[in-house]
């Protein structure tokens, strides 16, 4: 493999159980090569010797010579090790649907490496070295997004990311779908033939809900902050009032979210000469969708912060089962089950459908004339056009839609396995639907942010902040201004995509949690 890819824009050395928010953003993002800290390689060692110990001494112990769940009472003989991590490995092998995205998968491939890199694991070094390998190279394993009920790990996923290890399924190679076996040698390794607790390690663990509930983490810091813009564009085009952000107001109750999201719209419309221009416009309050963004949003942040530091912890942690000590002990726990995970996948997906269900709210003020001031569905010509009308359809639509995929999937629970995993989390689920959810608020603050842009177009004697008519001057470089009727799918595209992949002012960056974990 080239080791001077030209892909690379930085490199990063990973420290098990001291990986940061910021460096998993960037490891999803792609360019980095990864390497793990020498510091790990010691406890890996040790730990992998204490498990060969326990089968040189024919000691007894789950998950390293023994059948697994329910069949963790089976003795396995000493020369089908080797074949019971093989079978562990394709027999789980069962995942469905659509595979992980690729920045997913590289996550996946990292946390996995951070995870085995504890030193609990009782694995070789050289499978964390191979797991780097394969993100380095862009070699990534095809890993169906159904299949896993977060309890014992996610068990079908990660089996169809070990089954590259040992050379069997699938992996993407710069696109391409290559074997397993083509994918190691791709990288410069054989595939392994697994030794003792390897593939359970492999397997155990719940590095794929993790990394889809950081990717959904990710995606709703970023339209947070386009709400937040979205919202600030909509004050602006209605000319309403920004003494609810006055910071006394936030103080008295105290709210920390509340506060910094009241403090980063005061910061945005900082210099905006349209709020000084209507001291006596007989506009008492404003609706809810406009007057209580600090309140809302703030509360959306405070979610996200909270989920932030529980994915955090658990993109570090050891997770599989059994773990091994310093001490040779080998314990059975239950680390693997992922109701952290599935807690936090829930509170950012009731973030997302607030954002949205506000800000779709603020896109309902700006066509309603009677409470904006503006032409009525933000045309001129109304009657003959129709203006925003069905692109508020559309907003609502799917506002509704995430209301109904908020609903908490860690109240679900099917058992499995003979019962002996009577108790799940669905984390990988809930993480999933997040993408989804994402991608909805994404098209719904775009849009309010379209309308926006053309009730502020109504009156342009006086112009807002800096930070706001940069925000204007971009979207309506992606957007013409709405003169007549127009086939308007295209925009609400470019929108969405406004509202992902935005660089936010420092104003916004600096109250999400990726600033600061």
């Amino acid at each position: 493999m080239n080791t001077t890819n030209p892909r690379f824009s930085a490199s990063l050395e990973l420290q098990p159980g001291q990986v940061t928010l910021t460096q998993l953003r960037a490891i999803q993002d792609g360019g980095l090569k990864l390497s793990m800290a020498s510091s790990a390689y010691a406890d890996m060692r040790a730990a992998q010797a204490h498990v060969q110990h326990i089968v040189d001494e024919d000691q007894v112990v789950y998950g390293i010579n023994t059948g697994f769940g329910k069949l963790a009472s089976t003795k396995i003989a000493h020369d089908r090790l080797a074949e019971l991590q093989r079978n562990l490995v394709l027999s789980h092998s069962v995942g469905t649907g659509e595979p992980l995205p690729d920045p997913v998968v590289r996550l996946v491939l990292a946390t996995k490496a951070v995870s085995l890199a504890r030193g609990h694991s009782g694995v070789r070094p050289e499978l964390v070295d191979a797991l780097l390998a394969l993100a380095n190279a862009d070699a990534l394993p095809v890993i169906p997004s159904k299949g896993s009920v977060g309890a014992s790990g996610d068990l079908a996923p990660l089996s169809h990311l070990a089954c590259v290890l040992i050379g069997e399924g699938q992996a993407k190679v710069n696109g391409v779908t290559v074997s397993g076996h083509e994918a190691m040698l791709y990288v410069g390794f054989k595939p392994f033939v697994l030794g003792p607790k390897e593939g359970l390690a492999l397997l155990n663990g719940t590095q794929v809900s993790t990394a889809l509930a950081l990717s959904g983490l990710f995606q709703t810091e970023s339209v947070l902050a386009a709400g937040l813009v979205a919202g600030c564009l909509t004050l602006e085009a209605i000319q309403g009032s920004v003494k609810p952000f006055d910071a006394r107001i936030h103080a008295a109750r105290g709210q920390l979210g509340q506060i910094a999201v009241a403090a980063a719209v005061r910061e945005l419309l900082d210099g905006s000469a349209i709020d000084p221009s209507h001291p006596n416009c007989g506009r008492v309050q404003d609706p809810y969708s406009i007057r209580c963004v600090p309140q809302v949003m703030g509360a959306c942040l405070d979610n996200l912060s909270h989920a932030a530091r529980v994915l955090v912890i658990e993109a570090n942690a050891a997770s599989d089962n059994p773990l091994v000590f310093d001490n040779g002990d080998v314990i059975s726990g239950g680390n693997f089950h992922a109701e952290p995970v599935a807690f936090a996948a829930d509170i950012i997906a009731l973030a997302l459908a607030e954002i949205g269900a506000i800000s779709e709210r603020r896109m309902a003020l700006l066509l309603d004339t009677g409470l904006s001031r503006l032409p009525a569905f933000l045309i001129e010509d109304s009657g003959v056009n129709s203006g925003f009308m069905i692109a508020q359809v559309t907003a609502a639509a799917l506002a509704a839609e995430n209301q109904c995929l908020a609903h908490p999937s860690s109240v679900t629970s099917l058992p499995t396995s003979a019962n002996q995993e009577d108790h799940v989390s669905m984390a990988t689920y809930g993480a999933r639907r997040l993408g989804e959810m994402a991608r909805n608020t994404a098209v719904i603050v775009g849009v309010e942010a379209m309308a926006a842009a053309q009730g502020m177009d109504f009156d342009r004697r006086l112009k807002s902040s800096a930070l706001i008519e940069a925000q204007y001057a971009l979207i309506r470089s992606q957007v013409a201004y709405l003169e007549k009727d127009r086939f308007l799918a295209p925009d609400i595209e470019s929108m969405r995509l406004w509202a992902l992949n935005t660089a936010w002012p420092a104003a916004l960056q600096n109250i999400l949690p990726s600033s600061a974990l």
